[in-house]
């Protein structure tokens, strides 16, 4: 048997509709994208790290400018998210201790910096 009309549907909508917005609640996709980002932000801030070392073992303009780059990227991601994107970041105590360890890297990579032009210029001199 076959219909030959639709069926009624009604739709009933709510007489008071509140106007204050509901409470944000995490779901299982936000938890997991907002571990994916704080592991990749941490994965980023070890790139870093591992740059300075190389950089503080062998001293040249190519591996400062590797971690002065380096440096600024990790620097982005630590900006506060706009929305959608406010679940992608690292907490705050982290966020706080890694813009700490950004401006440490900085004057770490001035005072590399000032060295290698003194050793050049040192070099300079002698020949």
């Amino acid at each position: 048997m076959q219909l030959t009309q639709p069926p009624l549907r009604t739709v009933f909508l709510p007489k008071n509709i509140s106007q204050k917005p509901r409470s944000k609640v995490t779901t299982p996709d936000q938890f997991r994208m907002s571990s994916y980002a704080v592991d990749e932000i941490n994965a980023y801030v070890a790139i870093r790290d591992i740059a300075l070392a190389e950089a503080e073992k062998i001293t040249s303009p190519v591996n400062l400018e590797r971690v002065r780059i380096a440096n600024e990227f990790v620097e982005n991601c630590l900006k506060p998210a706009r929305p959608p994107y406010e679940a992608q970041h690292l907490p705050a105590a982290d966020a706080v201790r890694e813009r700490m360890r950004c401006e440490t890297v900085k004057v770490r990579l001035a005072l590399l910096r000032s060295h290698m032009d003194a050793v050049s210029r040192e070099h300079a001199h002698a020949a």
